[in-house]
Order: structure tokens, then C-alpha cells, then sequence
């Protein structure tokens, strides 16, 4: 389809450029729980199995923080100038 001046076959995004997507300006919050904890946040001390959690991450999957609530990962982010989004 050419009428539209756009053609998504021939459109491309290298992973590296996916990956700096939003760098910088957007974070994501995802629920979690407590069992995910160790493989994200290495240095985080051994939480009980079972327990909903919230982690902040940047753009590009790094993880930022981890809290036990939706809001205080959103604060965090504004409080860092991001525009948080959530994922599921």
C-alpha cells in the first residue's frame, strides 16, 4: 500500500534503537511478586514468598526501585521527572 505516503513493509526499529525508546522520559511500573524479586534486584534482602509487589523500571528494563505499592512507584517516577506507564 503506497496511497498514504507510508509503507510498513519496508519500516525498520534496530534493537538498539527499541531499546532507547522513551530513555530518559518514561518508566514503567509492573507488578511483581516476591519470588521475582532476587533475579531484578539482586541486593534486596530476602522477602517472603507470595507478596505482591510494584517495581519502577527505566525505559530500557533497568530496574529502578521496588515498593509494595502502585502510587509510591508512580510517585517515584514523577519525583524523577519520568512519565510512568504501567505494563502487564
Amino acid at each position: 500500500m503506497t496511497g498514504m505516503g507510508t509503507n510498513h513493509d519496508n519500516a525498520s526499529v534496530t534493537l538498539e534503537a527499541l531499546a532507547h525508546l522513551g530513555e530518559g522520559h518514561i518508566a514503567y511500573v509492573k507488578q511483581i511478586r516476591s519470588e521475582d524479586v532476587p533475579g531484578l534486584f539482586p541486593q534486596a534482602p530476602h522477602i517472603a514468598p507470595g507478596i505482591k509487589l510494584f517495581a519502577l523500571h527505566s525505559a530500557d528494563g533497568t530496574p529502578i526501585m521496588l515498593t509494595d505499592s502502585r502510587e509510591a512507584a508512580v510517585a517515584n517516577a514523577w519525583s524523577q521527572e519520568l512519565q510512568a506507564v504501567s505494563v502487564h
